[in-house]
């Protein structure tokens, strides 16, 4: 097979790539390039399962090997390797061992048979690693698709999230192959591989799909830069490109253009929200701005707005010579299909063409003046009528103390000094990330939508942060609802301005269109960390539930009071004590962004040249030994994490910290180490 697959390669490498114009020749070199990709990846790993199927009526099984692309023999065009996501792949996945009925869907239908071998392999660089039988027939022994799921968790960390693809789990697998119009909601405890089936749940879809599904057409909204940076190499590593990364505050950028300042909702929440208050204003403005209702007064405000359209008069160009208002309003009747913004530049145009016809009806020595007179008379018409931009039109509905439009009061929640604050706020040219839904709402009202932000398939990571007037906006940009929604509600760490159940989720698509499903086992960390991070779920009013680990044990979680000055070097012997026993992953947690900087200056002080502060700036995760605000940790894996000064103080009896402490602990997939110098936090003592 490898001498095959190198063939092959070196065949095509000698084709030189067309360049003209020739419809048919660039679909031609376009498949060779996509070939030669797949054969590329096929090289260093060409399969990795094995299984004997009989189907019914056959005499014998069929060996089937399974790998991340389909690899055909070049002359006879035989599968050596199927496509994990093809319909025969799907038993590899959901047999276990002892399922009676044994069938999977294929273009013809329901093919049933019977599993005389599954096999689990690792080929690394085209070397063979490990070789497990999960299931044989008529063998007694069993568990060895459990051996060879912990064989695979217990590799170590690099800079990158890896793909699952050898290790998908039934649960995981119904997921991916779902059906694609209907918005999958996924409540995933923290490890439990949400982001990394997602996106093989993209993959998926552009194989299953492939004849009107195209990569340039999905999209993935990503927390921060530095995340999708993280989880880069999946979907390549699977043989696909194109698809669109991005997070809501760029995207809305990429459709405004930068004509305003987006605060950054991913400071850090211990310092920017310094009181009890601060942080209440916030979240009663995100929790309100990103609500449906807030939809609705956004609505009525338009409506208002477009029932005072056409300016109050006629359009009179001189004596005798005028437009009636009425006949205006008919005009813009007609264009109702088309977005306001539009409609005011056609009637214009309408306008123009009218005048154009008045002036030349007149006398050859009047027609300059005529002309000039009316250029006169319609710009002070359409200055009547105000071409609003979306940011405009938003900051006109802030002007005052009170929500109004258009000098008609709107029907709101929102508190006089919400009002206040975003009033001045946008006097600065400066929004929120809570402000952004509302914006593009009216942007679509006003200019319409614009099919480069159209979509047939979007897949929302930590959606726990997002509103349901988020889910909203991309829902009208969305083909048939064809969402992946995931996140944890247990790490809402910006629950100021996203939600505590799924239900208001489930709610925007009406319930009745929607599938939700739970992942409750945890794959990521050890059975110790798991039951110690279940700890700090017990004080939270909401939470996705608690994890249920897979029996993977290691060392115990390290809890350690330091002294006044020791905490330099307990971290110094620590790391250096991980080194040892090479471990490269390494997260030196710190409760804020100011304290994680004082503590890489400390200890660069000393000679450490390889520790990274990571800050929210940070479009790339190198590895390696990083120092990072806790909030910046959601959604990364590193092999060890030290909590620095897990404290009583830095981590309170809250639900807002709580959520911090487990984010942080959940990130470890080997060792935790929790160190404080005061008494130590209660979250990990306390169970209500």
């Amino acid at each position: 097979m490898a001498a095959e697959i190198s063939d092959q390669l070196d065949r095509l490498g000698k084709i030189p790539r067309y360049f003209g114009d020739d419809i048919t020749e660039q679909a031609i070199d376009d498949r060779r390039e996509q070939m030669k990709k797949n054969l590329q990846i096929a090289e260093s790993e060409p399969y990795f399962g094995r299984l004997d199927f009989q189907e019914d009526g056959k005499k014998g099984p069929d060996e089937l090997y399974i790998g991340k692309v389909g690899v055909s023999k070049d002359a006879s065009n035989e599968l050596m390797v199927i496509d994990w996501r093809a319909p025969v792949a799907s038993l590899f996945y959901s047999f276990n061992g002892g399922e009676e009925d044994i069938h999977y869907d294929s273009p013809e239908g329901l093919v049933e048979g019977d599993i005389h071998l599954k096999r689990n392999v690792v080929i690394r660089k085209a070397k063979l690693q490990r070789v497990v039988d999960s299931y044989v027939k008529g063998s007694d022994e069993s568990g060895g698709t459990d051996e060879f799921l912990l064989y695979r968790l217990g590799d170590k960390k690099d800079n990158r999230l890896r793909d699952i693809v050898s290790t998908i789990q039934a649960e995981q697998n119904h997921i991916i192959r779902a059906e694609k119009n209907k918005p999958l909601i996924i409540q995933g405890v923290a490890g439990s591989g949400k982001t990394t089936v997602a996106l093989h749940r993209l993959a998926f879809l552009l194989y299953h799909y492939r004849d009107y599904m195209s990569a340039n057409q999905m999209v993935i909204f990503a927390p921060n830069r530095m995340f999708l940076d993280y989880i880069s190499n999946v979907l390549p590593e699977l043989g696909v490109g194109g698809i669109q990364q991005t997070t809501f505050p760029e995207w809305a950028h990429e459709i405004f253009g930068r004509k305003f300042r987006v605060r950054d909702d991913t400071a850090d929440l211990s310092e920017y929200f310094s009181t009890h208050l601060q942080f209440k204003n916030r979240t009663n403005a995100g929790k309100i701005k990103g609500a449906l209702t807030f939809k609705s007064m956004i609505d009525e405000a338009f409506s208002l707005y477009e029932q005072n359209l056409i300016p109050a008069e006629d359009f009179v160009l001189w004596d005798g010579c005028k437009i009636d208002r009425k006949r205006i309003e008919q005009w813009n009747e007609e264009q109702r299909h088309f977005p306001t913004k539009i409609r005011r530049t056609k009637i214009q145009k309408r306008l123009k063409a009218w005048i154009k016809e008045q002036v030349e009806n007149q006398l050859p020595h009047e027609r300059k003046e005529r002309k000039k007179t009316a250029d006169n008379k319609l710009r002070a018409f359409m200055k009547a009528w105000p071409d609003y931009d979306a940011f405009s039109f938003y900051k006109e509905l802030f002007k005052k103390s009170h929500v109004q439009a258009f000098a008609q009061p709107v029907q709101h929640d929102l508190p006089e000094e919400i009002i206040e604050e975003t009033r001045k706020r946008l006097n600065k040219k400066e929004v929120t990330a809570e402000d952004l839904p509302a914006m593009l709402w009216i942007h679509q009202k006003l200019v319409g939508k614009d099919k480069q932000f159209t979509y047939q398939h979007v897949v929302i990571d930590e959606a726990q942060d997002f509103s349901p007037f988020h889910i909203e906006v991309l829902k009208s940009n969305t083909m048939e609802d064809s969402f992946t929604i995931l996140g944890d509600i247990s790490q809402g760490i910006h629950s100021y301005k996203g939600i505590d159940r799924w239900q208001e989720f489930i709610d925007v698509f009406e319930g009745k269109n929607s599938q939700y499903v739970e992942l409750k086992r945890s794959y990521r960390s050890t059975y110790e960390i798991i039951e110690y991070a279940n700890r700090i779920l017990e004080n939270m009013k909401h939470t996705g539930g608690l994890a249920k680990p897979v029996f993977r044990s290691g060392e115990p979680v390290k809890e350690i009071q330091l002294g006044p000055d020791e905490r330099i070097e307990k971290v110094t012997s620590i790391v250096k004590q991980m080194k040892d026993t090479e471990i490269d992953s390494i997260a030196l947690v710190g409760r804020t962004a100011k304290d994680c900087e004082k503590l890489y200056h400390s200890l660069v002080a000393l000679g450490e040249d390889e520790w990274k502060l990571i800050t929210a700036d940070q479009s790339e995760y190198k590895g390696g030994i990083s120092i990072i605000p806790v909030y910046l940790t959601k959604g990364l894996e590193f092999d060890a994490v030290i909590m620095i000064d897990a404290d009583r103080h830095n981590y309170q009896h809250n639900d807002r910290d709580a959520k911090l402490m487990y984010v942080g602990c959940t990130r470890a997939l080997h060792q935790l180490w929790i160190l404080h110098e005061e008494e130590i936090t209660p979250l990990v003592g306390i169970k209500n």
